[in-house]
């Protein structure tokens, strides 16, 4: 009849085919953890891994930092070939760091050397989270304090760009040594008038958190950089309190006293060039 040939038909959405699914490139689009919004990656680099819709904070690794702080080409590595061993025999220990070798294209949880930063030579050192959880071993310790005497020789400014889950337990107290060593070096690039930048990003925790993250002339942190030593967990069992649902995060630091300035990424660079310029002269101390 007339009147069924102009009915409204059903539509369903038909579901995407096997072929049609592996024509979506991987890596195309990212969901944000904190919105739960959906965008292209491309957009997400563009703004340097801050989220476009809700300003979080994703993760960059320790080479996309040195691309969008730095002087073009001015970036010289320390110590690239330092790698760890397995001093305490731990059990699939090689395998696990050979394994963040492959995925990270790094021989170590950290990136140290001397750059320049709109035309003021400074040390720097970034930890990169990809490997080990950022985690602080023997050789992390080593390439930082490396970083730190070689800034207090030359006479440089020396900036770190946290990011760890603490001390390596895979290195026992081979690893805890590393806070004093790291600490004690960061005391003689002061008594010699050394300037010492800590910029704290999601996660600093643990003993990297109790030792030469927390000791800079300036404390700066990334906004909503999960920093603390002991698990919010841990701390409530401990006190048999309930914590404030920001306590640890980088703006609670800045509340009570613990931080000198929350700084967005998109500001950091002008930032720190404004710190370097106020102690710096021809690019030294």
């Amino acid at each position: 009849m007339l009147r069924d040939f102009f009915s409204k038909k059903k539509r369903y959405a038909s579901i995407p085919s096997q072929e049609a699914k592996q024509d979506v490139p991987e890596g195309l689009m990212q969901k944000c953890p904190s919105c739960q919004k959906i965008f292209y990656r491309k957009e997400l680099i563009r703004n340097m891994n801050v989220c476009p819709h809700c300003d979080h904070h994703h993760s960059l690794n320790a080479f996309e930092r040195i691309e969008h702080l730095f002087d073009e080409n001015s970036f010289e590595e320390w110590d690239k070939n330092m790698i760890s061993t397995n001093p305490l025999q731990f059990p699939d220990y090689e395998e696990k760091l050979e394994k963040d070798r492959m995925k990270s294209a790094l021989n170590e949880a950290v990136v140290t050397g001397k750059s320049s930063l709109d035309g003021n030579k400074t040390a720097v050192a970034i930890m990169d989270s990809r490997f080990r959880m950022g985690s602080m071993g023997s050789v992390v310790g080593e390439k930082i304090t490396n970083a730190i005497e070689n800034a207090r020789k030359e006479k440089l400014p020396f900036i770190i760009f946290t990011a760890s889950g603490g001390a390596r337990m895979q290195e026992g107290v081979l690893s805890l040594m590393q806070m004093g060593k790291t600490s004690v070096a960061l005391r003689r690039l002061h008594e010699e008038g050394g300037l010492f930048i800590s910029v704290m990003t999601h996660p600093t925790t643990g003993g990297v958190s109790a030792s030469f993250a927390s000791v800079g002339d300036y404390n700066f942190a990334e906004p909503g950089a999960l920093i603390g030593f002991a698990g919010r967990r841990i701390i409530e069992q401990t006190i048999r309190e309930k914590l404030p649902d920001d306590f640890q995060t980088a703006e609670f630091l800045l509340q009570h006293g613990q931080l000198d300035r929350v700084v967005h990424r998109h500001d950091m660079k002008a930032t720190l060039s404004t710190v370097l310029d106020i102690h710096c002269k021809g690019g030294n101390l």
